[in-house]
């Protein structure tokens, strides 16, 4: 296919100006949400999902890399993350810096985002500059190994690790998360190195470990793209064989080998940082994503510290005014999750004034349920989120994103009701015995950050 005579159609075509018994959650429900969409898959393996709203003259271009941290292995990490920087680098038809600009001159956006278990990366354009969306991210897909060279390697290897001097070394707290995944996962568990990689890693990869990671996992064979907004099915359908067709197959990955993962007791650790003020973690191993529990830990998060209503934020923060601030969650993740619960004491208060109040409300929670409202507000909660992401197409938890996850998750793009379902579906006992089973006092990590020169 003469690329370059295509693109150069595209760009006169995208000039801007044209674009056009217990008791349970019994709240009234909305209707099903009926999200019609239309998925094929070309001869070299890319997944494509297309689907209609012509609310505005909008469309996303959505693609998911179904790799992320948990695919390197270790005294390789940070690969992932290192190529969601190198694929707005160029590629062989798209010289460096002519990405942005073009869609920037189209009135288009895009970002993208690395996880433990996907890469994703988005464009938002108006709906006349689709095909110059398409074109730039198929070019990134079949032809990007062109232009990478080891001085690209070596320039965003770089500004990597800048970036995790800055979000994770010289940010306040910032080890916390990474420590808590080597206490929660052995070595050798694909959750136990932290996304962004080891510092060492990163200065250790050779070019040659670059290129094989991007022929092992950047396939159609290991993607799924979400074209979404106002399209037409049908010539939308001819747009992405048109572009991606081309891109040469592969063989998809092997399956993971995942080792077991299980606390037996209390692990407990004690780092310091550079900060003002202690801060306590608890983390415990979950149900992952979808599994029975998942969602009703969700509701143990909300009702624990969902809000200033919320029974660790009332107590802590309002009646007793011992802490800043304190969290609770479920992270929800495909081959594990983890529930953390994080404090913060104010000034002349410690750690373990924290630990003692959140243990009685844990065990409280175990023995008795929830109210009714307590169960409503957070199921409330939820829906009113998940609404307000259905009302955009595009960028991170748009439709096009949210089709994308769970297809890889779920394996089914249109599962919206049944995920809806998950909390609908929750009783005040589902929430009391997920908390019981699920946060053992006697089974979990527990994680102290304590100001550099603090007493001990």
């Amino acid at each position: 296919m003469k690329r370059r005579a295509l693109l150069l159609l595209v760009l006169l075509a995208t000039t801007p100006g044209f674009a056009q018994a217990p008791a349970k959650h019994v709240a009234a429900s909305p209707p099903p949400i009926d999200l019609k969409y239309t998925l094929f898959r070309l001869p070299n393996g890319l997944t494509a999902i297309l689907h209609e709203d012509h609310t505005v003259p909008l469309v996303t271009v959505n693609m998911w890399y179904h790799v992320g941290s948990a695919r390197e292995r270790p005294g390789r990490t940070g690969f992932a993350h290192l190529f969601e920087h190198l694929m707005f680098m160029g590629s062989g038809h798209v010289k460096p810096g002519q990405f942005d600009e073009w869609l920037e001159s189209a009135g288009g956006d895009n970002n993208g985002s690395t996880e433990n278990d996907r890469t994703n990366y988005w464009i938002n354009v108006p709906s006349n500059a689709l095909e110059l969306a398409l074109f730039l991210e198929s070019d990134r897909m079949g032809y990007l190994l062109e232009t990478m060279t080891p001085q690209v390697v070596d320039a965003q290897r770089d500004v990597v690790k800048n970036e995790r001097r800055q979000s994770v070394e010289n940010r306040p707290y910032g080890v916390a998360d990474e420590v808590l995944g080597a206490m929660l996962y052995p070595e050798g568990h694909p959750y136990h190195w932290p996304v962004i990689g080891y510092m060492t890693d990163l200065t250790a990869a050779s070019y040659d470990d670059v290129v094989e990671f991007f022929k092992k996992y950047y396939t159609p064979w290991n993607a799924s793209l979400v074209v979404a907004g106002d399209i037409d099915t049908g010539k939308t359908r001819q747009l992405v064989e048109k572009w991606f067709g081309e891109v040469k197959p592969a063989p998809g990955p092997e399956p993971m080998t995942i080792p077991g993962a299980m606390l037996s007791g209390v692990q407990t650790k004690t780092i310091t940082d550079r900060v003002q003020l202690p801060r306590l973690y608890l983390a415990w191993i979950t149900p992952r994503h979808f599994e029975p529990g998942d969602a009703a830990l969700d509701l143990v998060g909300d009702v624990l510290a969902g809000g200033k209503n919320s029974r660790l934020y009332k107590r802590l923060v309002y009646d007793m005014q011992i802490a800043q601030d304190v969290r609770a969650t479920q992270a929800s993740a495909q081959i594990s999750s983890q529930f953390q619960i994080v404090a913060t004491p104010r000034p002349g208060h410690t750690v373990d004034e924290l630990k003692k109040v959140i243990d009685e409300e844990i065990q409280k929670l175990q023995r008795e349920e929830p109210t009714a409202h307590e169960l409503e507000r957070s199921v409330n909660q939820i829906e009113a989120s998940f609404y307000n992401r259905m009302e955009r197409v595009g960028g991170f938890g748009g439709k096009g994103d949210q089709l994308n996850a769970y297809f890889t998750y779920a394996g089914i793009p249109d599962w919206f009701n049944e995920d809806l379902s998950r909390y609908r579906a929750q009783s005040t006992s589902d929430v009391r015995a997920a908390a019981a089973q699920f946060l053992p006092i006697d089974r979990r990590v527990e994680l102290t950050v304590m100001p550099e020169g603090a007493p001990k």
